[in-house]
């Protein structure tokens, strides 16, 4: 199925939603960056739609945790600071490992075929292979979201794949263009289907809390190779190291390799 063409205008009856998919796949991307400015005008006349729809498909962002209001500032893209995304991190390792360990005794064997399907088709994929990248697509495209699915606890899908699944793909697929990752995440996800088939409540919560533990590792390191580079670059003016103090840390701020004509996601 090819790929949509997001650099055409909108033209349908429902602009609101075909603006919201525009934009989150601008966010996703790295088209838009953490930080940056939404601008209703800039971003209506590109779409060739009025502001009306350009709102509403805004305030659903918004309401995804992809884009946050600030004040005298209007909509701005999210960014987290480490600690903040560490944060994320520990409790999805929890809610992930529990959806997991549910779906193990859950689990439909038509759904673990699909999920192997998945993981052959991920095998093949050119930035994974290079070590580009590990770039899923949204819903049942996403190996993580289909296991929460499966889980079958209807509170435990609201808050990972209602709250929280779009930031969470967000930096997972930031993450996942450290050097080595895609690789690593590749091998962590066939265990944790190996855990699901053999239907072992116990080895399905463990690998899935596993690649997760691995995933904030991979954070961990390169927050401190950032200590380490500032560390070692040159003395800076009073001025610029103040303004370095104000700006935290921000987990986006990785080397990507392009991805298209968009930015890396």
């Amino acid at each position: 199925m090819a790929n949509p063409d997001y650099t055409q205008p909108l033209i349908s009856a429902n602009l609101s939603s075909m603006a919201f998919e525009r934009l989150e796949h601008a966010i996703m991307s790295g088209e838009l960056k953490p930080g940056e400015r939404l601008s209703e005008t800039t971003l209506a006349k590109r779409f060739g739609i009025s502001r009306g729809p350009l709102r509403e498909a805004i305030g659903r962002l918004e309401g995804r945790n992809l884009v946050e209001r600030v004040a005298n500032q209007g909509a701005r893209v999210i960014s987290l600071r480490n600690d903040e995304l560490i944060d994320l991190l520990v409790i999805r390792e929890s809610l992930e490992g529990m959806a997991c360990r549910l779906a193990a005794t859950r689990i439909k064997p038509s759904e673990l075929k699909k999920l192997q399907k998945m993981l052959d088709q991920h095998a093949r994929d050119e930035a994974i292979v290079s070590g580009r990248g590990y770039f899923q697509g949204g819903g049942d495209l996403d190996f993580h979201y289909r296991i929460v699915r499966a889980s079958g606890n209807s509170r435990l899908v609201q808050m990972l794949d209602e709250e929280l699944y779009s930031l969470l793909r967000l930096y997972r697929q930031r993450l996942s263009t450290r050097p080595g990752r895609p690789a690593q995440a590749l091998e962590e996800h066939r265990r944790v289907l190996a855990a699901l088939e053999a239907r072992d409540p116990d080895a399905a919560e463990a690998a899935m809390r596993a690649h997760i533990q691995s995933s904030r590792a991979s954070l961990e390191h390169h927050m401190a190779d950032q200590i380490a580079a500032e560390q070692a670059a040159p003395p800076t003016s009073p001025e610029a190291r103040w303004a370095e103090i104000r700006a935290p840390r921000a987990w986006w701020a990785l080397d990507r390799p392009a991805l298209g004509c968009a930015r890396p996601g």
